[in-house]
């Protein structure tokens, strides 16, 4: 099979839509990554998403949504959940709710829990899909599993050609990490299960506090088992000096000399533009030639730092993939 590169006009989105209505794979931006949509309500396609990728089946998908009517039909709104919707919907903000209708999500999608994790993106071919279609996309970053999250098209077919039907193409993704997840699911606590596209602090401004998930529970999110987000070379984080063989990854006026290919998240210390170039970056040390690990400088811990921080200290670990 070969992959098709669709492109972002009335034209490609109803090839893509037909694709998925028969059950295929179809790759699409969002503000955050790339995804790999199958519906929901489609056990077979949706089991074809972690052949795809190679992904194993105890992580749940994210259910993306183009309405907040169909949000509804899917999953169980209380009232945090419904202010956090109605502040930053459509955006980088993942919920996980109790599920609502079992009919319209198949169990490998919420990995058998009562929870479904949804979103409405924000990308407008993203959304222009999604309501085309009229039903809910899983849509995990579309990568093999464990690998380097894509953020533009030829990413994601450097590591899915010939395993999905189509991608649409509408260049590089503006935010560059994936989505901050929020477990809603429980009346007493706001877990934040992943940090990400939208910083904790805005979140926290709506519904107060979050915590943390108790090391015991199961996940209820993708992106919280194992080693994820990850490069095929050695990552070393928070470096001072940096080996001859070492690509290095920079932030702001910081450069350690050494290096045999530095590359800057960037220069100006913008942790937008940071997590921008994140994966593309991380893609690049990864490909070259004569890097035979990566160093990254410290990256401050506020804002989309945060969600930065989380991926690479993700991608450093020497685990199994789990993605």
């Amino acid at each position: 099979m070969r992959t098709r590169i669709l492109p972002p006009d009335e034209r490609g989105l109803a090839e893509a839509a037909r694709i998925l209505r028969q059950g295929g794979l179809v790759a699409f931006p969002t503000e955050t990554v790339y995804g790999l949509g199958a519906v929901t309500d489609d056990p077979a396609a949706v089991a074809r998403i972690f052949e795809a990728k190679g992904r194993p089946a105890h992580n749940p998908l994210i259910a993306h949504v183009g309405s907040l009517e169909l949000a509804h039909r899917i999953a169980v709104f209380d009232r945090r959940a419904e202010a956090l919707a109605a502040r930053f919907w459509p955006g980088p903000l993942t919920l996980v709710l109790p599920l609502a209708d079992r009919r319209l999500v198949v169990p490998a999608v919420t990995a058998g829990l009562a929870t479904v994790a949804v979103r409405m993106p924000a990308h407008p071919v993203a959304l222009a899909l999604l309501r085309r279609l009229g039903r809910p996309l899983a849509a995990p970053s579309a990568n093999r599993s464990g690998r380097t999250s894509p953020t533009t098209a030829a990413h994601v077919l450097a590591d899915l050609e010939g395993r999905i039907e189509a991608v649409v193409d509408a260049g590089p993704c503006p935010v560059g990490v994936e989505s901050t997840v929020v477990d809603l699911s429980e009346p007493e606590r706001v877990l934040l299960l992943r940090p990400g596209g939208l910083a904790r602090a805005a979140i926290e401004a709506v519904v107060g506090p979050l915590a943390r998930p108790r090391a015991e529970e199961p996940p209820r999110s993708p992106g919280l088992v194992g080693r994820h987000y990850a490069p095929t070379k050695p990552l070393r984080l928070d470096v001072d000096e940096v080996g001859p063989d070492e690509g290095l990854l920079a932030f702001g006026a910081r450069v350690p000399p050494g290096a045999r290919v530095t590359l800057n998240l960037s220069p100006a210390g913008d942790l937008a533009e940071a997590a921008r170039n994140l994966f593309r970056m991380l893609r690049e040390l990864d490909a070259h030639p004569e890097v035979r690990a990566i160093a990254v400088v410290p990256i401050p811990a506020e804002g989309l730092g945060e969600a930065i921080r989380d991926r690479l200290r993700r991608a450093a670990r020497t685990d199994t993939p789990a993605v």
